[in-house]
């Protein structure tokens, strides 16, 4: 006669000790500031003035519809993150950087948006590459850029960023966020000047000449060309911008 072996009877979820944390409802609503805040840091100009740009408690709290609490909270996770600085006396800072940690960034960028101009010419679709010329189609030898520049310069940002969204890489994307408040302002202020904006647009049309021709290598060489230009541009003129 064979001895069967007891069943080995396992907890159920009410029975298990697991070591779950409550969540608390305030913990949402920083991060929901956080993001709603810092979504609008990055879209703020912060260099078209040499004042800088100050932010209300108060004032965040109302236009978000939360207490001040969670607004305070956000605060601090910009601040460990270098996008605002609390000056005491003060408020609240956006912070901006220096122009040799400017040029830093922009040729950070150059690096990541060369790679971006790579891996574009292995993936992209015929037509999302060639969709990269709408952004220039209202600017010729008879629209010149520097004749219509506010128009031109969201035209310029825009081009930048779709280049880096069509590479399709997570990493990229969220590596040129972090740089993106800056070498935005910088690439609007510099693309006033006429030095610049007679180049930009020629540089412009040869990198989608480029990627449309599937030349990795030019392509890549010409994005971080165009970008290591403004760096040099912001080294030698960065003290007359504003």
């Amino acid at each position: 006669m064979s001895l069967r072996k007891p069943t080995k009877v396992l907890p159920n979820m009410a029975e298990a000790d697991i070591a779950i944390v409550r969540i608390a409802p305030e913990s949402s609503f920083k991060n929901k500031a956080y993001d709603a805040l810092k979504e609008a840091i990055l879209k703020m100009d912060i260099y078209s003035t040499p004042e800088p740009v100050m932010l209300d408690e108060r004032a965040l709290s109302e236009r978000l519809g939360v207490s001040r609490t969670p607004i305070r909270e956000a605060i601090a996770m910009l601040e460990q993150d270098g996008f605002v600085k609390t000056v005491p006396r003060r408020g609240i800072m956006v912070v901006r950087r220096t122009k040799s940690e400017i040029v830093d960034m922009i040729r950070a960028w150059a690096a990541l948006e060369s790679m971006a101009a790579r891996l574009i010419t292995a993936t992209a679709r015929k037509k999302d590459i060639t969709a990269l010329r709408d952004f220039f189609k209202d600017f010729s030898k008879d629209r010149l850029p520097q004749d219509h520049v506010e128009e031109y310069s969201r035209a310029n940002i825009a081009f930048h960023q779709a280049l880096i969204s069509l590479s399709e890489s997570p990493v990229l994307v969220d590596l040129t966020n972090d740089l993106l408040l800056h070498v935005r302002g910088y690439r609007q202020l510099t693309i006033g000047r006429k030095d610049r904006t007679a180049t930009s647009l020629p540089e412009h049309l040869g990198m989608i000449e480029a990627l449309e021709a599937r030349d990795t290598d030019l392509a890549e060489k010409r994005a971080r060309d165009h970008t290591l230009g403004l760096a040099a541009y912001v080294e030698a003129h960065g003290q007359e911008l504003f």
